[in-house]
């Protein structure tokens, strides 16, 4: 039987950065399942279920591909946009502020008319009315500066202020979105040893 297939090995560039130093990254058009939010992911009573309806939908697209293809592989892990309208004043001290996305990577086998079919089946199976509002989307990040950081979410502050200060030295300015992928189960995982991926959309001066 063929081994599961990791996309996180085949996307190494993007999914295992260093944790010592910042680095450039060009990120080409993913597609994505994705669902919006506002405010402090901690307090929010909306954020679980769009997590939960993520995670669902993107299971069902896992096992009806491996069921008709024969192809088996990784769910990918869970990822979320954060912003605010003006990026400047954006805080990780004041999280009730934030707009946000969350959303998971979907390999190639997976398409806009196979979501599409899963979704209502899913919708009802799970009893989960989010999945019904799931979206189907590519984004095109593009050049981003990226870290990986070991830690608390709580203590990423310094991290981000790192590559934020890295970034004119490459001759870029922040731009866009700052992007967090959560490689670790928060669920069975110590604080101290969670790693998240830090990136941040650059711009060329």
């Amino acid at each position: 039987m063929p081994d599961k297939i990791d996309l996180r090995k085949d996307w190494k560039q993007l999914y295992n950065p260093s944790a010592k130093e910042p680095g450039l990254v060009d990120v080409p058009p993913l597609n994505f399942l994705m669902l919006d939010g506002h405010g402090n992911p901690n307090t929010a009573p909306e954020y679980q279920e769009v997590v939960s309806a993520l995670f669902s939908l993107s299971y069902a697209l896992k096992f009806a591909i491996k069921k008709a293809r024969g192809i088996d592989y990784a769910v990918m892990p869970l990822e979320g946009l954060w912003w605010v309208p003006d990026m400047t004043q954006f805080s990780t001290d004041r999280k009730d502020d934030w707009d946000w996305t969350m959303m998971i990577l979907q390999p190639e086998w997976v398409d806009a008319a196979l979501v599409a079919n899963l979704t209502p089946e899913t919708a009802h199976k799970k009893k989960q009315p989010l999945i019904g509002q799931v979206r189907f989307e590519s984004y095109h990040e593009g050049l981003s500066v990226q870290l990986m950081h070991i830690g608390p979410y709580s203590a990423e502050g310094p991290n981000i202020a790192r590559m934020h200060a890295f970034a004119p030295g490459q001759g870029c300015q922040v731009a866009g979105k700052h992007h967090e992928i959560y490689l670790s189960d928060v669920r069975t995982t110590a604080p101290e040893k969670l790693k998240t991926i830090l990136r941040q959309p650059v711009a060329r001066m």
